[in-house]
């Protein structure tokens, strides 16, 4: 029965989502904390998810058509028109559930990047700034690993 997988495969998306929020949100306190020595981590983390996320939307894709074809929507259906040819009152009800809680999920994520988004600028400003802030030279170091004042005269040997 199609109704039935595809069903099945909106709740596996539902749950991916609700995964990529928490890795959004990780990533979120990692920001708003100064962790960025962990940030790799949370964007490598979250980019598995969406991956993930990706390979559902074939499925999703997939079972989608078949159940167009099977309740007699052309093809390619969307979700709405799959609610509206629905033959009995629960596949509604339960695609309609489905359809408000993807959208909702989907807004949150869309905040939730908004703000990290906005977190990740910020700390690559302060990232520019501290190094234009930098001394570019390098300096003298004498032999017990100290800064040598800059204003010492230096000895050149010219004779080889």
């Amino acid at each position: 029965m199609g109704a039935n997988e595809l069903s099945m495969q909106l709740w596996r998306e539902r749950e991916l989502l609700e995964m990529l929020i928490f890795k959004l949100e990780e990533q979120r306190l990692l920001l708003e904390s100064g962790g960025m020595r962990w940030i790799h981590f949370s964007t490598r983390e979250i980019e598995q998810v969406l991956e993930r996320l990706r390979e559902s939307g074939l499925g999703r894709d997939v079972e989608v058509a078949a159940l167009a074809r099977e309740w007699g929507v052309a093809e390619p259906a969307t979700l709405n028109q799959l609610l509206d040819a629905a033959p009995t009152e629960s596949w509604r009800e339960i695609f309609s559930d489905h359809r408000v809680a993807l959208t909702s999920l989907m807004s949150e994520v869309a905040q939730l990047k908004g703000s990290n988004e906005v977190h990740l600028r910020a700390a690559g400003r302060v990232v520019e700034e501290t190094l234009a802030g930098l001394d570019s030279s390098a300096g003298v170091y004498d032999t017990h690993g100290g800064r040598a004042r800059e204003d010492q005269a230096r000895i050149v040997d010219r004779e080889m």
